[in-house]
């Protein structure tokens, strides 16, 4: 149901340190209809929020606490991998309080307790619109998604798929490892978890929502960037079908997300940063299919995310706080 016009809601974030979370905090506070109540976080527990997240000197004077109050609306959870399952157990949320969480903890791991919802709007509107839990997609697992749905949903999806994608250092999060280092990310590029990263869990699980058959091999390429922030994710699989036919399918698919763009353009990672787009190009090669997804891998890939998932559970705009320009330079 949709809300009243111009009705407030209040929001907390938990684990309000990290890369994501600061995307969140500056997209919940230019929201139309909701306040940010507080920003929790254990490790910045007393210091301004300004002190973590420098651009919003003279925007916020919020300070992080080590409080949780479950009274808000919503509450974002942005900590690390198995501390949301434990967090949510001890809380004992108020009736009315919705959760959104942007770990991978509830995103394909069935809880008795609580019933999570798979957060891609542009695959579950109708079940975030109703649902009291969501787990927010992985980024790599959005993009590829976004790119592969379409053509899954006419069963068309049937040879192996290979993938290579590439992120930036900010998809690593703010703790430091020997691959986040300044001088050794500087002109560099590696592959890391090839064929078994973590997202392919989401990916499979839900094509094999989609599919009426088996879901074929996807093979999965990541690399390690030497930039901040984006995603750029290559697949290409078998297929008879006619481009034009394709293109028909994925312009019908995408027509009611405002976020999805399919471009005829070869695009560049510069025309998402600071977005929640999702670019998509596709082209043939003889009997090869190639499509080339780009998104921002803290919006889209995951605040950008978050907020659209808040305005369906709420009721309002898909778009609402979501209007963002892109970065040229």
């Amino acid at each position: 149901m949709p809300s009243e016009p111009g009705k407030k809601f209040t929001a907390g974030i938990i684990g309000g340190a990290g890369y994501a979370a600061g995307e969140l905090i500056r997209l919940v506070r230019i929201h139309p209809n909701f306040t940010l109540e507080y920003v929790q976080s254990k490790s910045q527990c007393g210091r301004p929020v300004t002190s973590v997240h420098g651009d919003m000197i003279g925007e916020t004077d919020l300070t992080f606490t080590d409080r949780i109050d479950p009274g808000v609306d919503l509450l974002f959870l942005a900590q690390g991998p198995g501390d949301a399952s434990k967090l949510l157990d001890s809380l004992h949320l108020p009736a009315q309080t919705r959760v959104i969480d942007l770990s991978q903890d509830f995103r394909f791991s069935p809880s008795d307790t609580y019933r999570f919802i798979y957060g891609l709007p542009e695959a579950n509107q109708t079940a975030i619109s109703e649902a009291r839990y969501i787990a927010n997609p992985g980024c790599f697992a959005t993009a590829i998604l976004l790119a592969l749905i379409p053509f899954a949903t006419g069963n068309f999806l049937q040879d192996p798929v290979h993938i290579s994608a590439i992120t930036g250092s900010t998809g690593a999060g703010q703790s430091l490892s020997d691959t986040l280092h300044f001088s050794w990310r500087y002109s560099n590029i590696s592959i890391y978890k090839p064929f078994e990263h973590q997202h392919l869990h989401e990916v499979n699980g839900q094509l094999g929502e989609i599919m009426k058959h088996a879901v074929p091999p996807i093979h999965f390429i990541p690399m390690r960037g030497n930039f901040t922030r984006g995603i750029l994710a290559s697949l290409y699989t078998r297929t008879d079908r006619s481009l034009s036919d394709i293109l028909a399918d994925y312009h019908e698919y995408y027509q009611n997300a405002p976020f999805i763009f399919i471009t005829d353009t070869n695009p560049d990672l510069k025309m998402v940063i600071n977005t929640n787009k999702c670019l998509l190009y596709l082209k043939k090669h003889k009997d090869m299919l190639l499509i080339i997804s780009i998104i921002d891998n803290l919006i889209k890939g995951a605040a950008g995310q978050a907020i659209q998932n808040m305005n369906l559970m709420f009721g309002l705009s898909k778009t609402a706080g979501l209007r963002l320009k892109a970065s040229v330079f």
